[in-house]
């Protein structure tokens, strides 16, 4: 699919209930006309991971996600040999008296794709999305897996060659900020960063996701948490959170905030337990008034 504008991609996103303003939305479409990756940073729960979600039901797309962690390597992001198959080889040619050689061994066949060279395989021909999530969350010697892929859109297997992608995939990369990502990987990508929503973006969104929202309750949720994050709260939450707590709400059918319902669903809203402490009694009573006030 052809997207021939910011507006258009604008309205897209705004059909599959993701709100972007211009900024995000004139990043993701350049990101798209110039084939360059999307690194996109911003507090958790702030709408990173959805972006390429999104986009890949734009474009009719597979979402290929690779979740990054503490410790992740190659064999499970980039590649790894079927030692498996390798071992069925071997015994096949020695029932066969036939004499192996190494390289014999490590041919594409042997081959078991992770996310990152699935995403460019040239043998495939629709599109993709490659999702990175979370970059922060592994080490430098990780991002150095990545640098080849994202300038060139290759991976180089010793054994075997370079693998290069005949389609480029639209590529995100994510990063909730818990380390800095170093700057050989930022210079290959476009950067965004995502702040918390204003008031009625966040509105918006919660109208968006939650049509079945009361009105009264949709907006009172929204201030409530704008609210919050004023706070010195351990973990601010997120829309994910705003849109967690509403969904609660609405299971519960009401169709406005009010004192007991508030303290009886905070865990829906705040996870760490210093965070539900601190706003339960008096401090969910005031800013309950200044809701009640429209402040």
């Amino acid at each position: 699919m052809r997207i021939r504008s910011i507006e258009e991609l604008q309205s897209l996103l705004r059909e599959k209930l993701y709100v972007a303003d211009r900024g995000l939305a004139t990043s993701i479409y350049l990101a798209l006309k110039l084939e360059r990756p999307l690194f996109v940073e911003g507090e958790a729960g702030v709408g990173k991971t959805e972006i390429a979600k999104v986009v890949a039901e734009i474009l009719d797309a597979e979402l290929i996600r690779l979740q990054c962690y503490e410790g992740i390597d190659a064999s499970q992001a980039v590649y790894e040999w079927s030692y498996t198959r390798q071992m069925m080889h071997i015994r096949l040619a020695e029932s066969r008296k036939e004499k192996l050689e190494e390289k014999e061994l490590f041919g594409p066949e042997f081959l078991l794709e992770r996310p990152l060279l699935k995403a460019i395989d040239p043998k495939v021909d629709s599109k993709r999305v490659l999702l990175i999530d979370e970059i922060d969350r592994s080490d430098e010697e990780f991002e150095a897996f990545l640098l080849e892929l994202l300038s060139d859109f290759q991976i180089t297997i010793p054994e075997i060659g370079t693998i290069r992608a005949s389609d480029k995939p639209f590529v995100v990369i994510t990063s909730n900020r818990t380390r800095e990502v170093h700057d050989a990987l930022k210079r290959r990508c476009l950067y965004f960063w995502i702040d918390y929503p204003t008031f009625q973006k966040e509105l918006e969104i919660v109208r968006a996701k939650l049509p079945e929202a009361s009105e009264k309750l949709s907006s009172q949720v929204t201030r409530f948490v704008q609210e919050l994050r004023r706070m010195e709260l351990y973990k601010i939450p997120g829309v994910a959170e705003t849109l967690d707590w509403t969904r609660a709400l609405v299971a519960l059918d009401k169709d406005a905030l009010d004192e007991s319902v508030v303290e009886d669903t905070l865990g829906a809203l705040l996870k760490y337990r210093d965070d539900v402490d601190k706003v339960r009694g008096e401090r969910a009573k005031a800013i309950l008034a200044h809701v009640a006030a429209g402040v």
